[in-house]
């Protein structure tokens, strides 16, 4: 696939700090964000379930998940990335079992536990849970947003796999939800899901002031409303087929569709675990460029691995002739993009904490250099 010049590219399109520039695009982008991680790329290389029982988040990371060597800060002491995951990810899936158990009526909560339990890398509430220890507080504090934020990013992709939207087949490689339970109760499902995950926090939260719990979850509901989730996939779905599609407007679908969980998941734990303002805000555009950095991967992924190494159908967004980075940029610019977005997410954690830090910062690695 040809490359582009991403500087012209930058120039024209980025919606980072170009918002007053819409009138020739082909579909309106309501705001623009205060900083542009499209500056300034290097042109160098970039180094390279059933749902009875618990899946194991061991089974979902390869061994090019752990952390890099040569990335880790030689004077902290060797962080085993695989290990900590694999810690984290197994006490969310304890909790979400005991949050969602399988009691009458029990068809919806099936259907919720099928795709809630059905593995998964657990990114999302890791990362809640990471937040809050780098700004002090105690993971009982967070340990039920984590779960709520696991909750809508599954609904997500419950609604997402249906048929009205990406009719797919396969997820976490397992049947979708209404390929077992059919449409209507996976609609369903995906609606308890969202809202069982507010209640949750409202009453399971433990140790932390009223005050906080509700600016997390305004900050929670925001981030998956019309000016957030579901202004990325609206924005998504009316994009389909458009051939004038340029950078500034695929940004926005994703800073909206992809990177708000992520970083909600920071901000909620950071809110919950006691940081001041400017810690959450630091948080905040971490994770921003953490969760562009995700959709950037993942569209790379989508284009050079098989169905069977991502557990996901491959190859459905070129099918459905959507746009994508490495359709408008190539392969090797949408990696070098990738690796400024990490260089530039862990440049927003100088100044915490260096051990507590360490666990973010190899999450960031991570999300670069995650094979499915």
């Amino acid at each position: 696939m040809a490359s582009v010049n991403l500087g012209s590219l930058v120039q024209s399109y980025s919606i980072f700090n170009q918002a007053s520039r819409n009138n020739s695009k082909s579909f309106p982008l309501p705001r623009s964000f205060p900083f542009n991680p499209l500056k300034n790329i290097s042109s160098s290389t970039p180094k390279r379930r059933s749902f009875t029982s618990l899946p194991s988040i061991s089974s979902v990371l390869t061994k090019e998940d752990a952390v890099m060597e040569e990335d880790q800060d030689p004077q902290l002491p060797s962080f085993d990335f695989k290990s900590f995951m694999i810690h984290k990810g197994n006490a969310v899936n304890q909790a979400l079992d005991s949050a969602v158990p399988l009691r009458d009526p029990v068809k919806i909560h099936e259907a919720m536990r099928y795709s809630l339990l059905a593995g998964g890398k657990r990114v999302r509430p890791v990362l809640c849970l990471a937040a809050c220890d780098l700004v002090g507080g105690k993971e009982s504090m967070v340990m039920p947003a984590a779960c709520a934020l696991e909750m809508i990013h599954t609904m997500s992709l419950v609604h997402d796999d249906l048929p009205c939207m990406d009719n797919d087949d396969l997820r976490r490689g397992k049947p979708t939800n209404h390929k077992v339970y059919g449409e209507d109760i996976a609609v369903l499902a995906g609606d308890a899901l969202l809202a069982f995950s507010f209640e949750h926090i409202a009453v399971s939260t433990v140790g932390v002031t009223p005050d906080r719990i509700v600016r997390a979850i305004g900050e929670l509901a925001k981030s998956i409303g019309a000016e957030g989730l579901a202004a990325g996939q609206v924005v998504d779905i009316s994009s389909e087929g458009l051939t004038n599609v340029g950078l500034d407007h695929l940004e926005f679908i994703h800073v909206h569709r992809t990177a708000p969980l992520l970083e909600a998941a920071a901000v909620l734990g950071a809110i919950l675990g006691g940081g001041h303002d400017e810690d959450v805000e630091k948080l905040r555009k971490f994770a921003r460029n953490i969760g562009l950095l995700f959709q950037v991967v993942d569209d790379i992924l989508d284009v050079t691995k098989s169905s069977k190494e991502l557990g996901k159908t491959a190859g459905k967004d070129l099918v459905a002739d959507k746009v994508t980075y490495p359709k408008l940029m190539g392969i090797n610019k949408s990696k070098e993009f990738a690796e400024k977005l990490k260089s530039d997410a862990l440049e927003l954690l100088q100044g915490f904490d260096p051990e507590k830090s360490t666990p973010l910062i190899a999450l960031a690695n991570y999300i670069a250099y995650r094979q499915n």
